[in-house]
């Protein structure tokens, strides 16, 4: 390639050259000829100017020794031009380098100086091709008697011409010879960046980068030494939710203020970065380039932490039915011996009273809460809370119908919050969390509190921050996304999400989701008493799974 460049180069450089002496000697020859014109026209008006021909040519008859003829013969020889011709109005010449052609009509139109005006211009005549000037000729009285006209011969213009022209060739060269040391600094400097790769070679490596770029099911976004996007594959457009429109554009224009703007623009360091955009958990890497931009990588997590969270809730169940099967067996050999003993009044009190307890945590949740996914989650939340030694507890003003817009969505931000309550607790005396979950016309206002060691009033709004935490992360990943959904969900219809200190310490988180219920319309039925919405738990009959329904509590205003 570094010849091919080199090649290019010099023949452009050439081409210049030559173009440029061209373009300057049209102008020279151009020069050149006017000057000669004029130098005629000037002899003519010299010649026109003396007296003594004009009144030899009234006076005399043309002959070839003639005073005018030798007059004019006179002022050729001075004057180095090629003739000096003399007429009369009749075209008729008295003088002529050819002495043969005096008294003879000359043989180019003299009528426009016979008529009193000055000629000057390129003509062909008995002597070939010349700059000529015409004047006209007057007598003592300023009457036109005849013409003057002057040729020089064209060739000493061109002779001119030509002995200019090694010194332009000269001047060309030397330009020449600097283009092309030019032209192989250059194509050094290109051999090198371009690591002496054909041209052929780089179409190829760029439509393998483009079909690699835009093929792979990874996020890639490059940008340049001033932050501006410079690249986007079609995959970092759809995890981003951006569009061309963003190339050359700088991150906080392309994508706002945020965390993920953060990550990707450096501001935030280290590998394997979570981020969150709209409702995609993101995972960046970012790697700086030689010409001081950077190529950052996203990946899509999603999916994996929603399986991660699957798997957490997966094993919370495995583990309260293992309490609830070695629960089970309790309470099945208690029977047992009962019946043994014959004490048959006692097991039937026994039976009720397990009985009892199953049938009132679910129809006692589901009196509070309509939505049958809320309520589901919140029998199973407890049963995990019952196992943790944590007292799940569903405060007084709890009252939600079941005209949600989006269950998912709450039932994703209760979720969150209630297992980050249960962590907070999780091993201190007395351990409660506490849920409040009520509407207020279309808006569902949810509450979370509980006892364990609070949140410092410096790391509230840190605690909403993506990949932010202060607990181990678990096997299948790392934490700190279930705050940060919570806020986005909520933010996402308009809503909002808070921490601040609950009643008696701890923490209390506030979510307030505006046009979170439909409008109300006709009544609906409630669920009936007897009627299990999620199947009967078992849980052991000292443990208050939902004691806010079965043990009311008095709630401040709020």
């Amino acid at each position: 390639m570094f010849s091919q460049v080199l090649l290019m180069q010099v023949a452009i450089a050439a081409g210049v050259a030559v173009l440029a002496t061209g373009l300057f000697l049209a102008p020279l020859s151009r020069l050149l000829d006017d000057q000669a014109m004029r130098r005629a026209l000037a002899i003519a008006q010299s010649t026109a100017a003396q007296p003594q021909i004009a009144e030899d040519l009234q006076s005399t008859r043309p002959t070839l020794d003639g005073p005018v003829q030798a007059e004019a013969e006179r002022i050729r020889k001075a004057s180095g031009a090629e003739y000096v011709v003399v007429m009369n109005m009749k075209h008729v010449r008295w003088s002529h380098r050819d002495p043969t052609r005096i008294g003879k009509v000359v043989s180019t139109d003299p009528s426009e100086a016979l008529a009193g005006k000055e000629v000057m211009g390129i003509d062909s005549g008995t002597l070939g091709r010349s700059a000529r000037g015409k004047v006209p000729l007057r007598d003592a009285h300023g009457r036109i008697i005849g013409a003057v006209s002057v040729g020089i011969k064209y060739n000493t213009v061109r002779t001119r011409l030509i002995h200019a022209i090694p010194g332009l060739f000269a001047y060309a060269g030397a330009a020449l010879a600097i283009g092309a040391l030019a032209a192989y600094l250059i194509s050094r400097r290109v051999q090198r960046q371009t690591r002496d790769l054909a041209f052929s070679d780089i179409s190829a490596l760029l439509a393998e980068r483009e079909a690699m770029l835009h093929g792979i099911r990874e996020g890639v976004v490059a940008l340049d030494r001033a932050g501006r996007v410079r690249l986007l594959n079609d995959e970092a457009q759809r995890l981003l939710g951006i569009g061309d429109e963003a190339v050359g554009r700088s991150l906080d224009e392309a994508l706002g203020a945020g965390r993920t703007t953060d990550v990707l623009a450096g501001r935030v360091t280290g590998t394997d970065l979570l981020t969150v955009r709209g409702h995609r958990v993101l995972v960046a890497n970012r790697m700086p380039t030689d010409d001081g931009g950077a190529v950052a990588t996203l990946r899509d997590r999603t999916e994996l932490e929603q399986l991660g969270r699957e798997l957490d809730s997966t094993r919370g169940l495995i583990d309260a039915l293992r309490a609830q099967d070695h629960e089970h067996a309790n309470r099945m050999h208690t029977l047992l011996g009962l019946l043994e003993l014959e004490m048959y009044d006692e097991a039937m009190e026994f039976i009720d009273e397990v009985v009892g307890d199953h049938r009132a945590t679910s129809e006692q949740v589901t009196e509070k809460i309509h939505d049958p996914l809320l309520a589901a989650l919140l029998v199973g939340k407890a049963t995990v809370a019952a196992e943790r030694g944590v007292a799940l507890w569903i405060a007084d003003r709890t009252l939600l119908p079941d005209r949600l817009i989006d269950p998912r969505g709450l039932v994703t931000i209760v979720g969150n919050l209630v297992d980050n309550a249960l962590d907070a607790v999780a091993g201190t005396p007395h351990a409660r969390v506490e849920i409040e979950l009520r509407a207020e016309r279309r808006t569902a206002v949810l509450r979370v509190r509980d006892t364990g060691p609070g949140i410092p009033a410096e790391r509230r709004e840190l605690v909403f921050t993506d990949g932010w935490s202060t607990k181990q992360p678990p096997a299948h990943g790392k934490r700190g996304i279930g705050l940060s959904l919570v806020r986005r969900l909520a933010e996402r219809q308009g809503g909002s999400a808070q921490v601040g200190e609950a009643h008696g310490g701890g923490a209390e988180f506030t979510v307030v989701l505006p046009e979170a219920l439909e409008e109300p319309g006709p009544e609906r039925s409630a669920p009936m008493a007897g009627q299990d919405l999620v199947p009967a738990l078992d849980t052991p009959a000292h443990e208050v799974r939902v004691p806010g329904v079965l043990h009311p509590i008095p709630q401040e205003e709020s």
